[in-house]
């Protein structure tokens, strides 16, 4: 049986789902109606630990057992996901050619954007080949945010 908690995260309470298969949902939304969880259930507390580790700064890479629903193109599209590095981008092109075509940029952006497995699986990490952040379901203000977290280079402000 899926069991979900609400944890409270720097960037607005995030919703965690899983069961004894794995982790099928970590999500943000852009309006948070859930108050944080006060029993997190056991399928999800490594989920909720490596997270807390995450945003403070401890954790660079996710050791979980994910169970997403998705198209198989999808869960290859998220597969080739988990090989960007912390502190590191890829642009849509990037993604599309490590797939081995691509024409298929547009697909797999589209995978990219249904991504449930959001920071765990980072989607966050695929940029336009501008370098311009574009789409992100939970915000661009997110997706910069997170890019800021992980950039072991902290550029200073000039003004």
């Amino acid at each position: 049986m899926i069991q979900t908690a609400y944890i409270e995260t720097p960037l607005g309470i995030a919703t965690l789902s899983g069961d004894e298969n794995g982790i099928t949902n970590v999500s943000v939304t852009q309006e948070s109606v859930e108050t944080p969880s006060t029993e997190i259930p056991s399928y999800l507390q490594d989920t909720v630990l490596q997270l807390q580790e995450y945003f403070i700064g401890q954790r660079t890479t996710f050791d979980l057992k994910l169970n997403p629903s998705g198209t198989d193109f999808q869960k290859k599209v998220w597969q080739e996901l988990l090989n960007i590095p912390f502190g590191k981008t890829a642009t849509y092109l990037d993604m599309a050619k490590r797939l081995g075509d691509p024409k298929c940029i547009r697909a797999a952006a589209s995978a990219n954007g249904k991504n449930p497995l959001w920071i765990i699986v980072p989607c966050h990490r695929v940029i336009g080949s501008d370098g311009s952040l574009t789409g992100y379901a939970g915000g661009l203000w997110r997706k910069k945010w997170l890019l800021d977290h992980e950039n072991p280079v902290k550029q200073q402000s000039l003004f």
